[in-house]
């Protein structure tokens, strides 16, 4: 396992985590032998915007010797009172939903505690109205919740909200198809959630990703925008790359299903390789660097993803990124121009002429 620091609480987190729509399927026994297996193999972070109540009582039984090896990211919002997965904004409701988790999950706080699932500026007006944000802050005063987070799929309310709060972690929906303007959530423009991912990255508030699969569509053929299923490891290596991100949170209903996400580092970076994107003629990616790295090896060593990263959040005011930028081993001084990138982009990206521009700009 790898792991990533919120630069906001200082947590280092396992850039696999865990999310919990499925787990209660598998039922007691099966559910705490994967959830045994995944801390075993090195997962620390796990979403509990469940999408069953019984979920709780296998985390409880499965991590109660290992909850101060574990993060919980735990939604104030999200309650169970028909069993399945509900949303409320009723205080009163929510506060019974929060005690019931917390009871269930045998701990006395939370490490992540989310305003949950704005999507609307009006859910956010109703979220402060309702008392919903104060309750969460005096549970921040009193110890109970640690940092103060955010899950929205909307980047204009993304925006307002870390405006107006200071928040620690953002759960964001991401993964190729929603960038591109596809699918049920692919809420706001490209240009826009490229800006999430940036101030993200300028403010160290880290980034946890749900929905990177899609829903599942993109893992079909008949359903991806793309025309093509992409695979799982390629949709976490796309999630992975957009600035911000500390974790993707893919689900996982058994001891087999975590297997499988725990192999992911040990993958070969071609299996990774999620390029074929850029076949999608809708997407309006054509000469943007999505930072894939399809161009590599560079006959000169650069490593012209994370150049063409390090570039765009200087550019938009990270000054974490022109430090990170220029203690490299190889920057944008080193190209030679040989065209090699050019060649391989699928993106169509003219790299030695960006370059070009990249080493001009960080000459300034």
């Amino acid at each position: 396992m790898q792991y990533r620091v919120n630069r906001k609480t200082g947590d280092r987190i396992s850039e696999i985590g865990m999310g919990t729509s499925v787990l209660f399927e598998s039922g007691m026994e099966e559910g705490v032998r994967a959830l045994e297996r995944a801390v075993e193999g090195g997962i620390n972070y796990f979403d509990l915007a469940a999408g069953h109540g019984d979920t709780y009582p296998i985390f409880g039984e499965a991590l109660k010797g290992m909850r101060k090896e574990v993060f919980y990211q735990i939604h104030f919002g999200a309650e169970y009172s028909q069993g399945v997965y509900g949303w409320s904004l009723d205080l009163d409701t929510v506060k019974r939903s929060v005690d019931q988790q917390l009871t269930e999950l045998k701990t006395d706080y939370i490490d992540y505690g989310f305003i949950h699932c704005l999507d609307e500026i009006s859910d956010w007006k109703t979220y402060q109205e309702h008392g919903i944000l104060d309750y969460i802050l005096d549970l921040k005063k009193a110890g109970v919740v640690h940092h103060l987070s955010l899950s929205s799929h909307t980047p204009s309310v993304i925006q307002t909200v870390l405006d107006e709060v200071d928040i620690d972690q953002l759960m964001f929906s991401i993964n190729a198809a929603y960038d591109s303007g596809e699918g049920d959530y692919a809420h706001g423009s490209m240009n826009e959630r490229a800006q999430i991912y940036q101030r993200c990255e300028a403010e160290g508030i880290g980034i946890s990703v749900m929905k990177p699969f899609g829903g599942g569509t993109l893992l079909d053929a008949a359903q991806s925008p793309f025309g093509v299923a992409l695979t799982r490891p390629q949709c976490l290596q796309y999630a992975l790359d957009r600035p911000g991100v500390v974790t993707v949170l893919p689900g996982a209903r058994n001891v087999k299903e975590v297997e499988d996400l725990l192999a992911f580092h040990d993958l070969p970076q071609e299996e990774k390789d999620y390029s074929v994107i850029a076949g999608f003629d809708p997407v309006d990616t054509s000469g943007a660097c999505v930072y894939c790295n399809h161009c590599m090896p560079c006959p000169a060593g650069l490593d012209i993803g994370l150049i063409n990263k390090y570039y765009d959040l200087a550019k938009a005011g990270d000054p974490l990124a022109m430090e990170h930028y220029r203690t490299l081993e190889h920057t944008a001084e080193d190209c030679t121009g040989c065209g090699h990138c050019d060649s391989r982009c699928p993106f169509g990206v003219d790299q030695s002429g960006r370059m070009q521009e990249i080493r001009e700009w960080f000459r300034k």
